[in-house]
């Protein structure tokens, strides 16, 4: 094989120069041929035909490449590309509408857009209103926050936002999570002030992680939160949302602080003697109601202010009949008094105290990732469908600085909720300015109409969220992923039962641990495989894919589709050992083996313990007479096969091949002419 570098080695015939990627044809003349004698070089060549060279990536610096890296890893948008060439002052006008994307649509706004979004943002705050109220008090807060916070983030929203259908509201499961996690140090009921003063200052810090994120371009880290976690998620929060509940549609007076699915139905049917006929009446009427608006609107999407208007057309109804009948005298509970007024600050109640601050910045780290999670994905869901694109980590910085202002305004955790969103986008919204009515509208209902929520009966609310909340239950989904990748399903179930028999934050923390557990085995235990050619063809495939494909007698063709690097070496050596032994004690004189071939077209990268591994199994294999060839390695492995020869030269060029196909027509030639 020595002989076989003139072809490799960069040196044609002649001594004439050639280009990297230029293919090297050699032929031997056949009157050069002597029988009997060993085969030189130009034999050798004309049995292998055409030979292309393996060429290195073009040298690059260090500096250059960790740029490289950097920029790909925090800006693959390359979000300023659009400054290059262009004149200071366009820069300046360019830097100001990406940080305030406002400036985009805002000088070319006109009457036919204004009116469309005032019809969509009319449409959401009759949505909004009663589902603040409910949501704040699914979180254990006073009912006006819910509406406060529908009022200070989408305008906030508005002017930093880059999704045109987002609605911006309390959404059910951060509402529920942070809730949970508050009430196990502190009692809402018996120490209110205290409790607030932890919500606004969790939203602070969730608020702090979502703007953090967005600025560092960290986003990849909600990436960890797949699509499998979050439908057992959702589906886990929206039973356990749907069970809190059980409380106002049953009259129970003293109902469980616990969250898990058994302690919940054990309060029920514990206090069996505190359950209100009047108020299972209405609670039923009422959900019915929502459910069939519901149904209507998904069947018939023209139909959608069916659903839009169900709750606030529920809340006006019940709260009639309740002043009415003076059914608050008979069992059904209600609100109470309301404040008139707009937010107030609340930067002096953030609370930084060490009893409570690492409470706070846990909840504030997860309801923050959990929100900015629904956020990003329901905007780029409707961008999607509006062929424009979201910018993820301007939403994160919007969506941040939204909850850190929020924070100092009376407000807790806000995202853009999937059920608003989606009545926005089929009012018709064509520019955020639909946040912007329903913030006004919302502003106005918090100065004149506060006193008419009076006898708004808490069952009305819970079966308001009850409604919001099934529509997180997807089945089809949870289907096709069971359907798709077990593994895959298993971390959904994990989801899912964590939520409903442990508790919302240990439920997901199982799912991402699982997840993450799933992601460092196909690291650590990366697909091999054996490869056999398509007969009639070059194609090399696996032979278990397909069944047509046929082993190469005297060669074992072995491929790797991972990055090989120091956690799975050790796999990969055992494992390749494994199947020479295999081969090896065949016993077939015929197709005893000779050369094994590594194919390394989907390595795309390799760590010095990669390349530590790929010398060791070289040297391993020659000890038992065999030969290792290594196929098409990438930019990044063959500048390290290079570095790793500038010092032993453990891999010649005649032991680098550019296709599985050349290397076998070479070798196999060779041995032909090696034979007497």
């Amino acid at each position: 094989m020595v002989g076989m570098s003139g072809a490799y080695g960069g040196h044609s015939n002649g001594g004439e120069s050639r280009a990297p990627n230029e293919a090297v044809v050699v032929r031997a003349p056949k009157e050069a041929v002597v029988v009997g004698a060993p085969p030189s070089e130009m034999e050798m060549a004309g049995a292998m035909g055409v030979v292309h060279k393996v060429a290195a990536q073009p040298a690059q610096s260090t500096a250059s490449k960790m740029k490289g890296k950097v920029k790909e890893t925090f800006f693959p948008d390359d979000p300023f590309r659009s400054f290059k060439g262009q004149p200071l002052r366009a820069q300046w006008v360019l830097a100001a509408r990406y940080l305030f994307p406002v400036l985009e649509w805002l000088p070319g706004y006109s009457l036919s857009l204004f009116k469309s979004d005032l019809v969509a943002g009319l449409t959401i705050a009759s949505l909004a209103i009663p589902q603040g109220i409910s949501y704040a008090k699914l979180a254990n807060l006073p009912p006006i926050i819910g509406l406060y916070s529908s009022f200070v983030p989408p305008l906030v929203y508005a002017v930093l936002g880059s999704s045109r259908d987002l609605a911006v509201g309390p959404v059910s499961i951060a509402s529920l999570i942070m809730g949970s996690m508050l009430r196990q140090a502190v009692s809402p009921s018996a120490e209110p002030m205290l409790f607030l003063q932890l919500a606004f200052t969790s939203t602070f810090f969730a608020g702090l992680v979502q703007a953090s994120l967005g600025i560092l371009r960290l986003g990849f880290i909600i990436d960890f939160l797949s699509k499998a976690t979050l439908v057992g998620f959702m589906a886990g929060a929206a039973i356990i949302v749907s069970l809190q509940q059980l409380k106002a549609l049953l009259g129970i007076v003293h109902f469980t602080t616990q969250m898990g699915i058994v302690p919940v139905m054990a309060s029920v049917f514990q206090h069996t003697n505190e359950w209100s006929w009047q108020t299972m009446l209405m609670g039923a009427c009422f959900l019915v109601l929502l459910l069939a608006a519901r149904h209507v609107s998904i069947r018939w999407p023209k139909f959608f202010w069916i659903s839009a208007c169900a709750p606030l057309a529920s809340v006006i109804v019940s709260t009639l009949l309740v002043f009415l009948f003076k059914a608050q005298n008979h069992g059904i509970s209600i609100i109470g008094s309301l404040k008139c007024g707009l937010n107030r600050p609340s930067w002096d109640k953030l609370l930084f105290d060490p009893t409570y601050l690492g409470l706070t910045m846990k909840t504030g780290l997860v309801t923050g990732i959990i929100s900015l999670t629904e956020g990003v994905a329901v905007g780029r869901t409707f961008a999607s469908l509006k062929d424009y694109q979201v910018d993820g980590n301007k939403e994160m910085m919007a969506i941040g600085l939204m909850n850190i202002v929020g924070s100092c305004t009376s407000c807790y955790v806000t995202t853009g909720a999937f059920s608003r969103s989606a009545v926005n986008h089929n009012a018709g919204c064509k520019t955020a300015m639909s946040n912007v009515v329903m913030a006004l509208t919302v502003m106005v209902t918090l100065l004149f109409l506060m006193p008419l929520f009076v006898y708004t009966p808490n069952v009305v609310l819970g079966a308001i969220i009850i409604a919001a909340v099934i529509g997180l239950i997807d089945l089809p989904a949870a289907y096709n992923i069971w359907k798709m990748d077990k593994m895959d399903f298993l971390v959904c179930l994990c989801a899912f039962a964590g939520v409903i028999f442990i508790s919302v934050q240990e439920g997901l923390a199982i799912a991402v641990g699982i997840s993450i557990f799933r992601v460092l085995m196909q690291i650590t235990r990366p697909r091999m495989m054996i490869q056999g050619n398509i007969k009639g063809t070059d194609i090399y495939r696996n032979l278990h894919q397909y069944k047509e494909a046929q082993r190469v007698p005297g060669f074992l063709i072995l491929t790797i589709e991972a990055p090989i690097n120091f956690a799975n070496t050790n796999y990969l050596n055992e494992r390749t050992k494994r199947w020479i032994e295999d081969e090896s004690s065949s016993g077939n004189k015929q197709t005893e083996l000779r050369v094994v071939i590594l194919d390394l077209s989907a390595v795309p990268a390799i760590d010095t313990s990669g390349i530590a591994f790929l010398i060791d199994l070289k040297k391993s294999i020659e000890k038992h007479g065999l030969e290792l060839v290594l196929v098409n390695p990438t930019g990044e492995v063959m500048e390290k096969i290079q570095r790793a020869n500038d010092a032993h030269n453990h891999f010649r060029p005649d032991c680098l091949y550019l296709t599985t196909g050349e290397a076998i027509a070479s070798l196999s030639g060779f041995a032909k002419m090696a034979t007497p």
